[in-house]
């Protein structure tokens, strides 16, 4: 199958980048969102990005307009009736999406395959709310997503040889490098990497090292590029006490259980970059001295 035209529900941080993505891969985006002021925001982060890949000379000044071109922001979900290709990218919450599913089962014809980027959340229980579960799949990148090569491809118990396959190719298309993880809460990537995240906080907050220590050694000792609490600073606080929970609800193992400084911290609005604070305080979306 021939993906001609890609609808994205959600002009969020990892909607927008997924958009500018697929136009910028010459493929006709319709870029949809609850509300106006939401598009708009989306609109301007992707046009930022690439006013910035102009500058670092990665893109032409020219491709600029043609790849905006390409991009139809809309609040009404009936607009990707005319997509051949839906890629979820709201927030990481099974009620919300689940219901955006329902939507896209409803209105989009029924060759349509229907992906989700969640970070967590089982595909088979998303494919559960349509009558299409063979042609609903998991098509999850990494964020930033014109940046990060990787898409973690995941197929429910139903999902078809036809969907699997037309998902790597539109992977490759859009320049990332597809792996395939089987259905599990968290799947691989998040499995791993909320571990991680998670037994670094358990560190801060049990007074083993102090949040400079404790991302100076994980960069400099383990050679990653971004420390996890910068990292976890960066994914969003909620987003990742969600993920969190899906693992320790899905797998009941206590090892997934969310440290208690993260809910603190998201209980206080403490989101990381995107609210100024996390567990650094950020102005402009710069890391600050305290």
């Amino acid at each position: 199958m021939e993906v001609k035209k890609i609808g994205v529900v959600g002009a969020g941080q990892m909607g927008s980048g997924i958009a500018l993505t697929a136009a910028r891969s010459g493929i006709e985006v319709v870029l949809q969102d609850l509300s106006d002021s939401r598009l708009l925001q989306g609109m301007d982060a992707l046009t930022q990005f690439m006013v910035k890949e102009v500058y670092h000379r990665r893109m032409a000044p020219g491709d600029k307009p043609a790849i905006l071109q390409r991009i139809k922001p809309s609040v009404d979900i009936n607009d990707l009736q005319t997509t051949d290709f839906v890629i979820e990218a709201a927030t990481e919450n099974a009620s919300v999406k689940f219901e955006i599913f329902r939507n896209l089962d409803r209105i989009c014809p029924p060759p349509t395959i229907l992906s989700t980027n969640t970070s967590a959340i089982p595909i088979g229980r998303i494919a559960a709310q349509t009558q299409r579960p063979d042609r609903v799949i998991g098509m999850h990148f990494m964020n930033p997503a014109p940046v990060m090569k990787l898409v973690e491809i995941i197929r429910n118990a139903s999902t078809s040889d036809e969907t699997f396959q037309t998902t790597w190719s539109l992977s490759e298309r859009l320049g990332k490098k597809p792996a395939e993880s089987a259905d599990f809460p968290g799947f691989i990537s998040n499995r791993i990497l909320m571990t991680m995240i998670n037994e670094a906080i358990f560190t801060l907050y049990e007074g083993v090292g102090t949040r400079e220590s404790i991302d100076t050694i994980m960069q400099l000792g383990m050679n990653h590029p971004m420390g996890p609490l910068a990292l976890a600073d960066f994914m969003g606080l909620d987003t990742c006490l969600s993920i969190l929970e899906i693992l320790h609800d899905g797998y009941g193992d206590p090892k997934y259980r969310p440290c208690p400084l993260l809910r603190q911290y998201v209980d206080a609005g403490r989101l990381g970059r995107k609210s100024g604070r996390g567990f650094y305080t950020y102005e402009r979306g710069r890391k600050q001295a305290d």
